[in-house]
């Protein structure tokens, strides 16, 4: 594990807890029956959610740290300061490459909480997930 990141019995945003808690039970995942639920916070206070959606054409599926930054992208944000992930597996599950790299796009900056129903906690930043992220140049044609 990257050294960066902190396991420990940490306290998780109690907001950001209930909200990922509340999307897990509403994930679709039919094919692994893996429930993650994400909440993230924008520096503005608002909080978006999303829930892992499995496709019978597997890599059509997205996870819910997608789920959630999408649905911030979609209304307008461009930046989170805070996601939590939780699922129910020990040690708690860490966003995948994928997300990684999304969540990087977005915030490297920002602090990733992964917590699981036993209340095991993996933190860091978004960058010490990713710790070779690489980010495009915005505005350059």
């Amino acid at each position: 594990m990257n050294d960066a990141l902190k396991t420990d019995q940490t306290v998780p945003d109690a907001e950001l807890l209930a909200a990922a808690r509340a999307v897990f039970a509403n994930a679709y995942a039919p094919y692994s029956h893996f429930h993650v639920g994400a909440a993230l916070r924008t520096p503005d206070g608002k909080l978006f959610s999303g829930a892992n959606v499995e496709n019978a054409s597997y890599g059509l599926g997205r996870c819910a740290e997608q789920s959630a930054v999408q649905g911030m992208a979609s209304s307008g944000g461009r930046e989170f300061s805070q996601i939590l992930v939780y699922s129910e597996s020990s040690p708690p599950a860490s966003p995948c490459g994928a997300c990684r790299q999304v969540l990087f796009e977005f915030s490297p900056e920002a602090q990733v909480t992964c917590v699981n129903h036993l209340g095991e906690v993996v933190e860091g930043q978004v960058k010490d997930f990713l710790p070779h992220g690489f980010r495009l140049e915005h505005g350059k044609n």
